[in-house]
């Protein structure tokens, strides 16, 4: 009683809520561990193998007055749980069957709030929720942490918050990385040979998070504060020019973006997970998406309209867009898009002259191909309600709303009002001059893909989108989601040929590279993007494409090295598919067919032909028999793929 009196007169009596406690949960496999340690404020570790990873992680949600969890937080109830559901989208884009499986924790405070976390075999996850009356205004959101000694990444360097997200992923050491080098999601983290994906989920009524780097191999995030002041310079290019001292006034009541963490030991097991899908939000109760339509574009911006051999000038004109609605039609394409000029820049309800919307529209459906309009979305914002109506009216079957650049919280919501309005009228979303994918397409399945990714259009105009670039898409930007990359050039040359053309443009890398990105590129709204009239000449190429799905019902990498080469198959129905792609070194590999069930497969080859490597359109188109569990041999020329049809024979 006599040491107690001491202690409490030199006040050094630790109240309760200091006392420091340990929370941990582990992945369902055991090989994750998440440590939550609560002293001042709350500390994170995760730890791989017992090999920590993630350290001084310290999550914190600085509201007006309040901060959560606090220096001192007061933890009212630690709660555990675990969870095996199956989830199943409604447009599939690597299993018809998703599951969801993992082990919670959620740690209460007093006031109602909590934090929130997720283990998974293939990484963690975080959000805070909130359980407050009225608005709130949130101030800042503390995320930061730091990896290994050693610790590299793949990192996708930004100038500023406006940008289109189109991202190159430089290799870099973590400790070259400083606070001037600001990055968008997701990035790449490596540590020896594991791998640490970063990106969020489920980003509602808040900005985006972006991260700069310490200089000593940490990670600070970063998020857009609220726009005070904007400017528009045209009719596309939106500047903020002045931010409010917050990041979102939002409800009080509610839960934050997940912070997630992919982490896996090859790299085959980013391109598998699907993380971000699992963590978007769930479709409202009683929504029907039924009406959702996946499947191939044909696309005119990219090749400029270079239509050749016909009678009529070719151009922004109805006359040609009837040619891409037969080319679509004579493929089986579900859909043509009016990209740039079917309107007069400025007032989408004016149509631009040589159109008739609605006159393409009927002339589309009977030939069973749709019509998808591409929009400014600050165009498209000033009379949403309006054109909505009117696209409607048309026949239009979906819309391409374009320039967003930014995710800060006002621009976060456009995105769910433009998903939400286009829902009503049953009409599909691709968002270009967009954010990463966060999961939303599990709420809005119309929002059918996006782009947020350097994309084919840029071998208009630069050398960055080579196959070096292409081999680190799979391992980087499409572990959040679907991308518009926009494949299908059927002009393709080798490093020592390219140049950027801007009316003319070719691809890096040979013919089937390009026919191989329609199994291993996500997208089920998938772009054809080079003239009819180069399709027509190359119909065989044509009709593979074509026919390849745009929604998997199983998906399996066979092997895989991020920046160098991909072998996946994929299944729709009972038709399997098997791609390759590679760098600009030659590959070869030799690929055992056990993914096959048993059974004899007829199956159709396009490969690099023998002088792919000097003529980048050379290809080899062959059919032959194959039976379950036999092995083959794919060999690939410099910038090179492989892809091939496996068709089950009749017992």
């Amino acid at each position: 009683m006599k040491v107690l009196r001491i202690l409490i007169a030199a006040g050094l009596l630790i109240p309760v809520p200091l006392l420091s406690k340990e929370y941990k949960v582990k992945s369902p496999d055991g090989k994750i561990t998440l440590l939550a340690e609560t002293t001042a404020g709350i500390n994170l570790t995760v730890s791989y193998d017992n090999k920590e990873i993630i350290t001084g992680l310290s999550p914190e949600l600085q509201l007006e007055g309040v901060t959560i969890p606090g220096q001192r937080p007061a933890i009212t109830k630690a709660v555990t749980s675990s969870a095996n559901n199956m989830l199943v989208p409604v447009v599939p884009r690597k299993n018809s069957r998703v599951p969801d499986i993992f082990n919670a924790l959620e740690l209460r405070f007093r006031g109602g709030s909590s934090i929130e976390f997720r283990v998974y075999d293939d990484g963690v996850a975080y959000r805070f929720r909130t359980a407050m009356k009225g608005d709130i205004k949130v101030m800042d959101e503390q995320f930061a942490f730091s990896l290994p000694g050693g610790a590299g990444a793949y990192w996708p360097l930004e100038e500023g918050f406006m940008s289109h997200n189109e991202c190159t992923f430089h290799p870099a050491s973590m400790d070259t990385i400083g606070p001037e080098h600001l990055a968008s999601l997701p990035a790449l983290f490596t540590s020896g040979s594991l791998n640490i994906l970063l990106s969020e989920a489920d980003i509602r009524d808040y900005p985006g998070l972006w991260i700069n780097g310490d200089g000593r191999g940490g990670v600070k995030g970063v998020l857009p504060a609220y726009p005070a002041e904007v400017k528009a310079y045209n009719d596309r290019n939106v500047y903020v020019t002045g931010r409010e001292e917050y990041l979102a006034v939002t409800p009080g009541t509610r839960t934050f973006p997940w912070r997630l963490f992919i982490i896996t030991p090859d790299d085959a097991g980013l391109v598998e997970s699907e993380m971000v899908f699992r963590l978007g939000a769930p479709p409202a109760p009683g929504t029907d998406f039924s009406w959702v339509r996946p499947g191939k574009v044909a696309w005119d911006w990219y090749n400029a309209n270079n239509i050749y051999g016909v009678d009529f000038r070719a151009g922004l004109n109805n006359d040609t867009y009837r040619y891409y609605i037969d080319f679509a039609s004579e493929n089986g394409i579900e859909y043509v898009i009016l990209d740039e000029g079917w309107y007069k820049l400025g007032d989408v309800m004016e149509q631009s002259p040589g159109f008739d919307v609605g006159e393409l529209c009927e002339y589309a459906t009977s030939k069973n191909v749709g019509i998808i309009l591409w929009v400014v979305w600050k165009t498209f914002h000033d009379k949403i309600d309006e054109a909505l109506i009117q696209f409607e009216k048309w026949g239009v079957k979906g819309i391409k709303v374009d320039f967003m650049q930014r995710d800060d919280q006002w621009m976060v919501n456009y995105y769910h009002e433009v998903a939400e309005k286009a829902a009503r009228h049953k009409m599909l979303v691709d968002f270009h001059g967009s954010y990463k994918p966060d999961g939303m397409e599990r709420a809005w399945p119309n929002v059918i893909t996006r782009e947020g990714v350097k994309g084919m259009e840029n071998n208009k105009w630069s050398t960055d989108c080579d196959p070096e670039h292409d081999l680190m898409l799979p391992f980087t930007r499409m572990v959040a989601g679907a991308m518009d990359y926009t494949p299908g050039a059927m002009v393709n040359m080798q490093q020592r040929d390219f140049r950027p053309i801007f009316y003319r443009p070719a691809s890096q890398g040979t013919r089937v590279h390009q026919m191989a990105m329609y199994v291993v590129f996500e997208s089920p709204l998938q772009m054809l993007a080079d003239s009819p009239s180069n399709y027509k000449r190359n119909q065989e190429c044509t009709s593979f494409i074509a026919a390849v799905p745009v929604t998997w019902d199983e998906t399996r990498v066979i092997e895989a090295r991020k920046g160098d080469n991909i072998v996946m198959a994929r299944r729709h129905g009972t038709t399997w598919y098997l791609a390759a792609m590679n760098d600009w070194k030659p590959f070869v590999t030799e690929v055992d067919l056990s993914f096959l069930p048993a059974g004899e497969y007829s199956m159709e080859i396009f490969s690099d032909g023998i002088n792919a490597d000097r003529h980048g359109e050379d290809y080899k188109h062959i059919a032959r028999n194959a039976a379950a569990g036999e092995k083959i041999t794919l060999s690939l020329a410099p910038g090179g793929g492989w892809v091939a049809k496996f068709t089950p024979k009749a017992r």
